[in-house]
């Protein structure tokens, strides 16, 4: 906006804000929190409750896909009627085959597929036929395999959604019900029973984990291979799965998301009734998408798909041991009413281990209270237990060392102990192999010690020596571990998990605002073809939104900008300016704090000849210039849209350091205010902010409502693809959060975000 009387007056007036209170959608938190709403939950019965299951391929030579998906189900114990579909052989398993099912006019429930993919479509038509409602192909050679592969996938969908039926697959291993031995899938054989779904969209991961699952004792209730997801994805899988009670958590393993925000709502629907980890691989790599911002360059997919976690309260696996261990822990024990956990060990070495491990998962280790304190030195030996051993004492203090000659009962009047004492929140018992240690008694020990109310997890350590005890603990329903991180690491997931749980509801803000304001520069820049957003534009949309945006104006001519700033006081900022320019630092485009109008005009005029060199062909030689904001601690504040999952806030420190440390955290829009401060909490801008390392005290409450009405002007306008304010300047209690540099780009049919 040009610098003259009746332009500032209106220039003003935009910036006040609209007092009608803005309709609150239910996307922006305006539904029930956890209310399904538009969650369609998918009827699966057919898939884990068939009354009669078909097997096209089912074969009686060994190593054949059919074959083994026919002996597991005939294996397994399965109760309903078995079909086998052979155009040759007379009986597999000594049930009669058929050819098909369309001669022999029987109905079946689910059909699975184990031909070629070139016999695939014609082993479905027939079971549709049969009123088949859930079909499995196993067969691959379909979207991984190309052209053809891609072309054939989609007939067997449409095929399967013409007749009203599910599809699932292809290329996967199939699906189990441990509750009615129900195991149609290929390489899995039939596990046992347990609390545990998994869902994979990985068939080699899934066999994997299985196997490792039969090692440790662990059973399942549901497995799923998703394969190719043509029809059934993890959406409808988990959808079902929340609803199911035999299911009492949940493991899944991704490697894409293609709805962002069906998931987070099925996400957030199972996590409030049960725990939901996911392992999801591929996040690696920052999107391929060119970013104009900070933002938009350290908002990769790693970070997108924590936050998205986060928001849904699914419990996020970093390692592929995690996907059993985390569940383990969360059927077995009851859930952490808080992150002080004592330690008990055998020997000193293990029971530090142990508290490393919870310091490195921000736990903290419990300090036993007086009375507990007293009870243990009543019960533990003040001196050495062996025979002709030095003089030694068991410590009182966690991590409680019952010494290397602890007897079981000693191990469980210190878990007693430890248990009934209100500054405890759970107990991890570590146990190593020494010359008198009893594993298996002292793990029913242990076990009998346990309280209903706090989760007790077991690292017993060894090998051979010890699996006694640990199939003791299994048996008992105690988490055991290999190893106290592990132990660690699960105990911290169920803390996050439990929090998480008890969370205050979200109620999204929503501002006051000119929107109309906002939304008149956008259609002029639509008018104009043009997707950058000028910080001139920017901070108008800014200020519509309530931002403190220090005063300023856009002058064509040194004595223009010299009118500007006597006008504004000195000293000013002044600043290139141009629809083309992103970047004005890295062309040497700002010069801050200048004090005479000679000062003024000098650098007007280097401006000018610099930019004269970009665009030659330019109207005109145009520089901002702006009222000095008072100092204060830089931040950085911005939303990156991502194609999946929406608005990705970011919050950092800002200014120089933003790349340099990439001290910044993410969170998915909409925000509340809680959601707002936590981001602030989580970077070392927080320690700055509350005046650490030479920092000044600054207005955090001014920061967390920037943050969250930058997330209503990102839900206001899809089509902002990128929004950075840097720096965003802080100052001390009272004082506003002021916007000193912002940039925005515009999202275009040509430019996709």
């Amino acid at each position: 906006m040009r610098f003259s009387n009746g332009v500032a007056t209106a220039n003003r007036a935009a910036e006040c804000y609209s007092q009608r209170q803005q309709p609150r959608p239910a996307a922006l938190g305006g539904a029930p929190e956890g209310a399904a709403g538009m969650l369609r939950k998918s009827d699966l019965s057919a898939f884990f409750a068939p009354r009669a299951v078909a097997v096209y391929g089912a074969s009686q030579a060994a190593h054949k896909v059919g074959a083994e998906v026919f002996a597991s189900l005939v294996a397994g114990g399965f109760a309903g009627e078995l079909i086998p579909l052979n155009p040759v052989a007379q009986t597999i398993c000594g049930r009669p085959t058929r050819a098909s099912l369309s001669a022999s006019g029987e109905k079946v429930d689910l059909a699975v597929v184990a031909v070629p993919r070139e016999r695939a479509e014609e082993a479905v038509q027939d079971a549709l036929g049969a009123q088949a409602r859930a079909i499995v192909v196993l067969s691959a050679g379909f979207r991984e395999a190309g052209e053809a592969g891609i072309a054939a996938e989609e007939r067997l969908r449409a095929l399967c959604h013409r007749h009203g039926a599910r599809l699932l697959g292809p290329n996967c291993l199939g699906v189990i019900n441990t509750q009615n031995r129900m195991c149609a899938a290929f390489s899995l054989g039939c596990p046992a029973a347990g609390r545990i779904s998994l869902v994979s969209q990985s068939g080699a991961l899934c066999t994997a984990i299985v196997e490792e699952a039969h090692g440790r004792g662990i059973g399942f209730a549901k497995i799923v291979s998703l394969g190719n997801k043509a029809d059934l994805t993890e959406i409808d899988v988990l959808g079902y799965l929340a609803e199911d009670e035999p299911t009492g958590a949940i493991a899944c393993y991704l490697e894409h998301i293609d709805n962002g925000a069906a998931f987070l709502e099925v996400a957030q629907y199972v996590s409030e009734r049960k725990p939901l980890i996911v392992f999801k691989s591929g996040t690696s790599e920052a999107g391929s998408r060119a970013a104009m911002s900070h933002t938009g360059s350290l908002a990769g997919s790693e970070s997108t798909y924590a936050a998205a976690f986060r928001r849904a309260g699914a419990i996020r696996a970093r390692r592929i041991e995690e996907l059993l261990d985390i569940p383990l822990a969360m059927t077995r024990q009851p859930l952490p009413a808080g992150p002080r956990v004592a330690i008990i060990s055998n020997a000193g070495g293990p029971g530090i281990i142990a508290a490393d491990a919870l310091a490195e998962q921000n736990l903290v280790v419990a300090a036993l209270t007086g009375a507990t304190s007293a009870a243990l030195r009543a019960r533990l030996p003040r001196g050495g237990a062996v025979t002709g051993a030095a003089a030694a004492a068991a410590g009182t203090r966690t991590p409680v060392d019952v010494l290397g000659d602890a007897d079981p009962e000693r191990y469980a009047e210190a878990v007693r102990a430890a248990v009934s004492d209100r500054d405890v929140d759970g107990v991890l018992v570590v146990l190593a192999p020494q010359a008198m240690t009893r594993p298996e008694e002292t793990a029913a020990r242990i076990a009998s010690a346990a309280c209903a109310a706090k989760p007790i997890y077991a690292a017993f350590l060894g090998g051979a020596s010890v699996r006694r005890g640990q199939e003791t603990l299994r048996q008992a329903g105690v988490a055991d571990f290999c190893s106290p991180e592990r132990a660690a690491l699960a105990f911290s997931a169920a803390w996050q998990y439990a929090s998480w749980r008890g969370r205050p509801p979200r109620e999204v803000r929503r501002f006051p605002v000119n929107r109309r304001g906002a939304e008149r520069v956008l259609r002029r820049l639509e008018r104009a073809h043009r997707s950058l957003v000028s910080e001139p534009d920017a901070k108008r949309m800014l200020r519509c939104y309530g931002f403190s945006v220090p005063e300023g104006f856009l002058a064509d001519s040194a004595d223009e900008a010299v009118a500007v700033a006597e006008t504004l006081g000195f000293p000013v900022a002044v600043k290139m300016s141009s629809p083309d320019l992103a970047h004005k630092t890295d062309v040497g485009g700002v010069r801050l704090s200048i004090a005479t109008p000679q000062a003024v005009r000098d650098t007007y005029d280097l401006f000018a000849l610099r930019m004269r060199a970009m665009w030659p062909e330019a109207p005109a030689d145009t520089v901002y210039v702006e009222r000095m904001c008072p100092p204060g601690q830089e931040l950085v504040v911005g939303v990156v849209r991502d194609p999946r999952f929406g608005p990705v806030l970011m919050f950092g420190l800002g200014g120089i350091f933003v790349e340099a440390l990439r001290d910044v955290t993410f969170s998915l829009g909409p925000i509340t205010a809680d959601e707002a401060r936590d981001m602030i909490r989580s970077t070392r801008a927080w320690d700055r902010m509350q005046g650490a390392r030479g920092g000044a005290l600054a207005n955090t409450a001014a920061v967390a409502e920037a943050l969250q009405r930058l997330s209503q002007i990102a839900a206001d306008f899809p089509e902002l693809a990128e929004i950075e304010i840097n720096p965003l300047i802080v100052g001390g209690a009272g004082q506003p959060a002021w916007v000193v540099d912002a940039r925005m780009t515009v999202s275009r049919p040509e430019t996709p975000p």
